[in-house]
């Protein structure tokens, strides 16, 4: 068990980003091999630089059991102290380089696929042909995912899936979009009769398992009862729509990934299955800069063209 969970008197004045960076490689990664690849260092100095940290913080933050290294909980809890710091540090870089270069900068916006391609993708254009001393990067992932950028500050703003209550984050709504079910076109039955018989709906292709979209389709699904039993996967809409059109199973999709070309499905209810809210989220301890608000603004006004 190491040499003991509580070490020294901390020394926290000389703790690093380096430091912090390398215990959250660390912990991301199967392997300090791994780890050490993320950051750009020898396996040697990652250890060396966690030993470093363990010594300031007087923690000990990896057990040895056998040849492996074991995070203790006092390596959870300091990494979330990590991830905070980290992003703080990063969106006083960007202020810095903001005010050296007399220049707007860059922005960070993410977004799920849906968002990206159907409902926000021509007002993005237009932002960044109306803007063109901007640097726009655009993130395209899952809800989560881009969650998490956004925590460490490696985004402005998402636009996501209404995530649960946050005091970090500022949430604003955007759309209300349907969620449909739809069938293999060879199963196809009327959607009277595909009404009457819940029971014998599926089976399922779905978004992976920790998507907030397939939890919200799942617990709609079980309250009709439905055995919401998923075959096959994808974080891609797109993707899903060809399992759907080759006969793998039945799925739960908005209109506008679901009825579009090529392979367009029809709905085997007119009803919809769920409705899923897209939220634009920034950071609740940042205030949005000119060109953020910008974006935002121009977000908002595509929702109600």
């Amino acid at each position: 068990m190491g040499y003991g969970r509580f070490m020294s008197r901390p020394k926290l004045a000389g703790i690093s980003t380096s430091h912090l960076e390398y215990l959250l490689a660390a912990l991301a990664h199967d392997t300090w091999r791994d780890a050490a690849l993320a950051v750009g260092v020898t396996p040697s100095a990652l250890s060396q630089g966690i030993a470093e940290l363990e010594r300031r913080l007087g923690l000990t933050l990896f057990d040895r059991q056998g040849r492996r290294r074991v995070p203790t909980p006092e390596a959870h809890h300091v990494s979330h102290f990590a991830t905070r710091m980290l992003a703080e540090l990063r969106e006083l870089s960007r202020w810095a380089e903001e005010v050296r270069s007399g220049a707007i900068g860059e922005l960070s916006i993410g977004m799920i696929d849906t968002a990206a391609i159907h409902h926000f993708g021509d007002a993005l254009v237009d932002f960044r042909r109306d803007n063109p001393e901007l640097s726009v990067r655009l993130f395209v992932q899952p809800s989560n995912r881009l969650l998490d950028l956004l925590r460490a500050g490696e985004v402005d703003a998402v636009v996501a899936v209404s995530p649960p209550d946050d005091e970090r984050f500022v949430a604003n709504e955007l759309i209300s979009e349907p969620l449909y079910a739809y069938a293999p076109p060879d199963g196809q039955t009327s959607p009277t009769r595909v009404a009457e018989a819940p029971s014998a709906w599926g089976p399922w292709v779905g978004f992976p398992a920790d998507s907030r979209t397939r939890a919200l389709i799942a617990s709609n699904l079980r309250r009709r009862g439905v055995n919401y039993d998923v075959v096959a996967e994808s974080s891609q809409p797109a993707v899903l729509r060809e399992m759907v059109h080759l006969g793998m199973g039945w799925c739960v999709l908005p209109q506008t990934d679901a009825e579009t070309e090529p392979h367009a499905l029809a709905r085997a209810l007119d009803e919809p299955i769920a409705e899923r809210v897209l939220t634009l989220v920034r950071r609740a301890d940042r205030v949005p800069s000119p060109a953020l608000q910008g974006l935002i603004d121009v977000l908002e006004a595509a929702t109600t063209e």
